[in-house]
């Protein structure tokens, strides 16, 4: 049976100001008060504290981050702290999405592109099974958890049991895999697929890494074992299993067929009042995207774009909210915001930015009314789910003062580091200035966080670093949740030196390797440049006892003044515990772990290949050749031959290309990993 209790895993207890913030947290908690904030300055182990939280309060819980890096870091954390529970990770799948849009000044319609990541979509499916099965969990999640995912009654009714002994006709048993989203594929079984071999069915689950091995006798399913789908060997026997959907959004041939009549019956009306206003361009607009819509629903049961549908699809009533994964929560979970500051204002903006595109394509005949409900939630409906909150941000905003009964401080870092003395120098010559401060740090040993003011800057500065030989990196909101991970562990490792960005560096990334932050053009007054902003940029430099934070401006602004002001009276805090408990600073130690799954190398996009590439140029031979027998070691024998490629291109003078090198190259490596593995271990 699954534990039902949280289990915090520490090697170190609380310290600092952490166990009375605990339990002031705790007490609001079992008092009923709705919400709280933690002020915890950065780097005072905020999450540790609220990890302690989660364990004595014993809730479900969701942590609500506003963005998949944050995001990213948080689920590592939590795994650390409690790998024998239930913790998962759930931002949107989509590494790349324009959604549709139109532009009626230049007559321009855009049409709807994405790219998924598969890896996360597994993860995300993972995460409502979970919720399903147990109360031990944590989802660490972004906004896009508020966003209509289909009702949780129509992905329950999918769900099929399967126990050893019943009875099952093989096709009323494929029949119900195939209502549950999974299809047929006798060659290549792959996640969201099953195979059928004689009287054995093997199923892969969308949401594991084991396949189901079902075997039956005549019409008894005899066993269910769980098995590696790799290597086929049996993981467990199992006497109850239950296959839950292969995608979120579940519907079926009755609701499609009911929702035919309203849909049109809408398009009629609209149709009509389109016609009435003279606006017949946009009535055949609409009438044959809508009945070609229609066609391909009753012919496949799906259609582009079937979400702009859903309120028939899933039987709502006009205006009604859309159901989300915090539907999946039972009604006494715990609701963690971390950096409230933030996030809390993007929730309550995401409803009005997608109306009001939608309202465009509605207005000009692309979509149907109904497609409106096709949306995030309302600011209203976000806070009916907000009974148990805790808000943490270094800098909260109006939202959780004035909400808070009371607003815990946490200003101690346990490790003794004071916030960094912030120094002021001009704005006019600030690359030249930048640059040799870098080559100081570098020389120490040290990496390098700089803030520009648009994406395209970070690019630039970048470039022109790299072409200084010095090891720089760009991280912007184009590069997906997997790519901005592994940019923050190769700057702790030291592959990279610098790395440049907009705001993704603010909040809660922890990089105690850093001991520079310059924040260019810290006088444009703006989001980037607001007291929050500042603040938040000036606490990557806290982690380090020999950092230092340089602001680049013309002019002391308000929000300068104000955020200097804040970081000299936490400062003075510090070094006033520091001196009344006898603590000498040491820089945080913190191990370098992936804070995503590992997922294989995958040919990538031309952005990614540019990426990989600009990395390669840094690394010696020496240092491939070491990067390729780890690959084969790890049996990643195409990612191997494709180093090995690279290397043979670099000794010869040209360009590597992408790709992975040919099979017979995977296959000569493959051959050698002995003998080459034994030499390593004995020299």
């Amino acid at each position: 049976m699954e534990t039902e209790k949280f289990k915090l895993h520490a090697p170190w207890p609380p310290s600092g100001d952490q166990p009375q913030a605990i339990e002031s947290l705790l007490e609001g908690l079992n008092h009923g008060e709705k919400c709280s904030t933690l002020l915890g300055v950065t780097g005072s182990g905020k999450t540790f504290t609220v990890a302690n939280v989660v364990a004595k309060y014993n809730r479900p819980t969701l942590v609500l981050a506003h963005n998949k890096t944050l995001a990213a870091q948080l689920f590592s954390e939590f795994k650390r702290f409690f790998p024998e529970n239930a913790v998962h990770y759930y931002v949107s799948y989509y590494d790349y999405y324009q959604p549709e849009a139109y532009i009626p000044s230049s007559d321009t319609f855009i049409e709807k592109d994405a790219s998924i990541n598969t890896q996360i979509e597994r993860m995300r499916l993972a995460t409502t099974k979970s919720l399903i099965e147990r109360r031990d969990v944590i989802v660490v999640a972004s906004v896009s958890c508020i966003y209509g995912m289909g009702k949780r009654e129509n992905y329950e009714d999918a769900i099929v049991n399967f126990s050893v002994g019943e009875r099952w006709n093989r096709r009323s048993f494929q029949e119900a895999l195939m209502k549950a989203y999974y299809e047929r594929n006798d060659f290549d079984l792959q996640p969201g697929k099953y195979r059928v071999r004689g009287d054995v069915l093997e199923l892969y689950p969308v949401y594991s890494d084991a396949t189901l091995r079902f075997s039956f006798f005549d019409d008894e399913l005899e066993s269910i074992e769980e098995v590696d789908p790799v290597s086929g060997h049996s993981i467990a026997r199992k006497q109850h299993v239950s296959v839950f959907p292969a995608q979120h959004y579940v519907t079926s041939d009755g609701a499609i067929a009911e929702s035919m009549d309203k849909i049109k019956r809408e398009l009629e009306l609209q149709v009509g009042r389109f016609k009435s206003e003279g606006k017949y361009l946009e009535a055949e607009r609409l009438g044959s995207r809508t009945r070609y819509d229609m066609e391909m629903l009753a012919e496949a049961g799906y259609c582009s774009g079937i979400e702009n549908y859903s309120r028939y699809l899933d039987g709502r009533a006009e205006g009604e909210q859309p159901g989300t994964l915090i539907d999946f929560f039972p009604p006494d979970f715990l609701m963690i915001v971390d950096e409230s500051h933030i996030t809390l204002p993007q929730v309550r903006g995401m409803f009005n930015g997608d109306r009001a595109r939608k309202e465009v394509l509605v207005e000009h005949g692309f979509r149907l009314p109904s497609c409106l409900d096709n949306r995030p939630l309302k600011w209203h409906e976000f806070e009916h789910y907000m009974q148990r909150v805790v808000c943490c941000s270094a800098t909260p905003g109006d939202w959780e003062l004035a909400h808070s009964k009371r607003v815990v401080e946490q200003l101690i870092r346990p490790t003794g580091i004071a916030d960094p003395e912030v120094e002021i120098r001009r704005a006019t010559g600030q690359i030249d200035d930048l640059l040799a401060e870098i080559q100081k740090v570098r020389g120490a040993g040290g990496r390098c966080l700089v803030t520009t003011l648009t994406k395209k800057g970070a690019e630039e500065l970048a470039g022109y670093m790299s072409t200084l030989r010095i090891k720089s990196e760009y991280i912007h909101s184009e590069l997906n949740a997997f790519e901005r991970a592994e940019e923050i562990n190769r700057l702790r490792s030291g592959d990279i030196e610098v790395l440049i960005g907009v705001n993704l560096l603010r909040e809660g990334i922890d990089m105690p390797e850093v001991t520079l932050v310059a924040i260019l053009d810290a006088d444009r007054e703006g989001f980037l440049r607001s007291y929050r902003s500042l603040v938040q940029v000036m606490g990557r430099a806290a982690r380090n006892v020999d950092s230092r934070v340089i602001l680049y401006a013309d002019e002391v602004t308000d929000s300068i003044r104000e955020a200097v002001g804040e970081s000299k009276r936490r400062r003075e805090a510090q070094l006033k515990y520091n001196e009344e408990h006898h603590i000498v600073p040491q820089t945080i130690h913190k191990s370098i772990e992936r804070m995503l799954p590992e997922v294989e190398f995958e040919a990538a996009p031309e952005a990614k290949n540019k990426r990989a590439q600009q990395h390669i140029e840094h690394m010696d031979n020496e240092a491939l050749e070491k990067l390729m027998w780890e690959a084969v070691e790890k049996l990643q024998f195409e990612k191997a031959a494709r180093i090995r490629d690279m290397i043979q291109a670099m000794e010869e003078g040209r360009t590597p290309q992408g790709g992975f090198g040919d099979e017979e190259g995977g296959t000569g490596l493959r051959a050698a990993s002995g003998n080459r593995y034994k030499k390593r271990k004995r020299a």
